[in-house]
């Protein structure tokens, strides 16, 4: 069918070699080629998914311009995953001149079709007043929809919107719980900041070894913040015994998997 002329069967060929499924070999190429000839005809996720060839300059030379092109294309049909990753070049100014309006908008079109990571970014856009007016009641309400549906960077931000009373009243129980998600899936500014929960007791009992193991799994991911509180507080703070029962936890952690909707760019 796909030799025959069919959108669809050329996506699903695309896609095989794209990921090396129904007993065909990985090859890049073959699927720049499927996706394409499915794209010219049309096909909303053939468009975005050679958007994210050219993006990532996979099967094909890099071309972050072309990439919009597609992305655009298929975003205009409704396509949700290249809805957002229009936002993400608008936001960016990857292959298109930067344009917070712009971002915002597609943003808000993918956020209404559920897509977490959509929903977390328009949450952004209104707690920084990027592209609309700066709305923190509004960016809680985005935060909580992508939070709900486990989104990583959404549920460490409304952590910080209940710390800081921000949007919403101020509640350290509620902030230490929305970290502690985030944290579990290996979010690092969520695992810097439940680290600080537990060494202030701020929502939670102190607990130094609880604090330690998630300074350290935050200061392993290159989180600054962490680094400098493990090197100028916690070395010198900590005993030696709570310093390796908080190592040893750390060794011991393992990042839930949370299921989600994640960015094709």
């Amino acid at each position: 069918k796909a030799e025959a002329g069919d959108a669809f069967s050329q996506c699903t060929l695309g896609e095989a070699y794209a990921f090396g499924s129904l007993g065909l070999p990985t090859n890049l190429v073959e699927a720049v080629k499927w996706y394409r000839k499915a794209a010219e005809q049309g096909h909303a996720i053939a468009e975005c998914s050679l958007g994210c060839c050219y993006d990532k300059g996979q099967g094909v030379a890099q071309d972050q311009g072309e990439a919009m092109k597609w992305f655009r294309k298929a975003a205009e049909q409704g396509e949700v995953f290249a809805q957002f990753n229009s936002g993400c070049c608008y936001h960016e100014g990857r292959g298109v001149v930067k344009d917070e309006v712009e971002a915002s908008k597609w943003f808000r079109k993918a956020a209404e079709q559920n897509h977490a990571p959509a929903q977390c970014m328009l949450g952004v856009c209104y707690a920084e007043g990027q592209g609309v007016a700066k709305d923190e009641v509004e960016a809680v309400n985005w935060y909580r929809k992508a939070a709900n549906q486990g989104h990583a960077g959404a549920e460490s931000n409304l952590g910080v919107m209940y710390e800081t009373g921000k949007g919403v009243d101020k509640n350290y129980i509620e902030a230490v719980r929305w970290y502690r998600k985030a944290a579990e899936q290996g979010d690092a500014r969520a695992q810097n900041n439940l680290g600080a929960c537990y060494y202030f007791g701020k929502g939670i009992l102190a607990d130094y070894v609880e604090a330690y193991k998630w300074n350290a799994l935050a200061a392993a991911q290159g989180n600054e913040r962490a680094i400098s509180a493990g090197t100028y507080i916690f070395s010198k703070e900590f005993t030696p015994d709570q310093i390796a029962e908080g190592q040893r936890r750390a060794a011991a952690f393992k990042p839930r998997i949370q299921m989600q909707l994640n960015s094709s760019v």
